[in-house]
């Protein structure tokens, strides 16, 4: 796979490489009736209840396909892994336009879709995705996740010990079992070091993401005093930054001089273009996306 790609959607509200939307954990209930049965076994509590996934953060652990288990990685070397999460948002699909607010990130790329829920049946629709090259473990356990995350699925909830696990099945019989994380408060914009791992490039349908080189480390850190401070992926900087209305104006940025290897250097000068001048940014919890108004962007997640 190339490390920059095409985006397959004319609108993701994840501005390209960041989940929109803060997960909040929505009030659940096991209550059998119209909305669903529940089921007791040995202290477990199998619910197909649909106001147990609505609102809730979601962390992948398995996707089964054709009988054969896929556990999300743990030992790979991508730090996205520690944000994979899935939220689900029902609401209804709009016409010709691809991507929603139900959706998050395995470990790489983020993803929106469409979701309806009904009774003890989840419709996703309308999936989208960046596209973004990712290292091996990753990408196959993605590919393998978003081709079950797709069309109808039965819902099955199970409350053990105070911790719910939700399975999703396919009309083919494959699933993806996700179990209930923790809604974290999002980190300070200020104070907070900022590891830069995304370049973007372009708006809407014509927008693409990709990782930074392999080995290239940035990193922005914006001061309670005005000054942004930080690593361009080759040499250090530091310069004024003023933060207002949804913008943060950075000032000229003195830097060292060293020089660097090709893709550091290339990173660097990226970078440099991004950081000079007034950005637009938004945070949506430990993601930050800055974009100049070039179009040019940077994303980035909390340390």
């Amino acid at each position: 796979m190339k490390p920059t790609t095409r985006m397959r959607t004319t609108r993701l509200k994840y501005a390209v490489a960041v989940l929109t939307g803060t997960a909040v954990l929505a009030a659940c209930g096991t209550e059998s009736g119209d909305h669903g049965r529940t089921v007791g076994d040995g202290g477990a509590k199998t619910t197909t209840d649909t106001t147990d996934i609505a609102g809730i953060r979601w962390v992948p652990q398995k996707v089964t396909v054709d009988g054969k288990e896929y556990t999300l990685p743990t030992d790979d070397e991508n730090p996205r892994l520690d944000d994979a999460h899935i939220t689900i948002r029902p609401g209804k699909a709009e016409p010709d336009i691809a991507g929603d607010d139900t959706g998050g990130t395995v470990g790489c790329n983020h993803f929106g879709a469409a979701a309806a829920l009904d009774g003890d049946t989840l419709k996703i629709t309308d999936l989208a995705s960046t596209a973004m090259a990712c290292h091996g473990p990753v990408q196959k356990f993605e590919q393998r996740f978003l081709s079950v995350f797709d069309g109808t699925l039965k819902i099955a909830v199970e409350e053990r010990d105070g911790t719910k696990t939700l399975t999703l099945t396919s009309t083919d019989g494959d699933s993806i079992t996700l179990s209930e994380g923790t809604a974290e408060p999002a980190p300070a914009l200020k104070g907070t070091h900022w590891i830069i791992d995304t370049l973007i490039s372009g708006k809407g349908d014509d927008g693409t993401a990709r990782s930074l080189p392999k080995g290239v480390k940035a990193h922005l850190t914006l001061a309670a005093d005005g000054t942004a401070s930080g690593s361009l992926g080759c040499n250090t900087f530091r310069g004024k930054a003023t933060v207002k209305d949804g913008t943060i104006a950075f000032g000229p940025l003195a830097t060292t001089r060293k020089v660097c290897a090709g893709p550091e250097m290339k990173t660097e000068r990226e970078l440099i273009d991004i950081l000079a001048g007034k950005v637009s940014y938004q945070q949506e919890q430990r993601n930050l996306t800055l974009t100049a108004a070039s179009g040019e962007g940077l994303g980035a997640r909390a340390k």
